[in-house]
């Protein structure tokens, strides 16, 4: 991924929060003829220097089999977004932008498709979405959870480069950056209302100047 050096973000705690902010993530694979993409809720888990992202996909999205014969992947985690005009700036020798951030993993997967290894992977899922569904999960007759675990496949891959890119506006004044998040705030649409929250949470803007 391209990032100009004052939109990358060195901290690791700080992608790894925005990960788990934004768990619907995009697993994407170079097939043989042609990239291959999954969209797919996963859960991070880190061990300090070992981090492993876990999800699982249909048995019948062939992504697995993908997996399986190239390895190495990259996935995608995207928050909000917003389009910036020219309007918030200064000067009026300005041009419109996109401010976005987005966080790419590399690393190698393995699938697996054993009914204990794939509970193992619904006991992270489910209580990270949703805690009050395990009580359900476990009350289901074992004939339903066998059934319904015979239509995944799991994938566990392990992280060998994390890229983050938080493009927030940071190359503008403290003023220009203050007028883009009181305009995106004004927003009713929550990706872009997140992006001034995202912005004003990255301690840009007038606001945020003494703190």
């Amino acid at each position: 991924m391209y990032i100009p050096e004052h939109f990358r973000v060195q901290d690791r705690s700080a992608a790894l929060a925005f990960m788990r902010s934004n768990p619907f993530a995009i697993l994407v694979s170079s097939a043989s003829q042609s990239p291959f993409a999954t969209h797919v809720p996963v859960v991070i888990r880190d061990y300090g220097e070992r981090l492993i992202i876990r999800g699982h996909v249909a048995k019948a999205n062939p992504h697995w089999k993908v997996l399986q014969d190239h390895s190495t992947c990259l996935i995608i985690f995207h928050g909000p977004h917003a389009y910036i005009s020219p309007s918030n700036y200064e000067t009026r020798e300005a041009v419109p932008t996109w401010n976005y951030a987005a966080v790419h993993v590399y690393g190698s997967a393995k699938t697996f498709a054993d009914p204990e290894q794939l509970l193992g992977i619904l006991r992270d899922l489910i209580p990270t979405f949703e805690t009050a569904y395990e009580q359900q999960w476990d009350s289901l007759s074992g004939t339903y959870q066998q059934r319904m675990l015979s239509h995944i496949v799991g994938f566990e891959v392990s992280v060998t480069r994390i890229e983050a890119k938080f493009k927030l506006s940071q190359n503008r004044t403290r003023k220009e950056q203050q007028q883009i998040i009181d305009s995106l705030a004004a927003s009713s649409d929550s990706a872009v209302s997140g992006t001034a929250r995202l912005m004003s949470e990255r301690g840009l803007g007038l606001k945020n100047e003494k703190q």
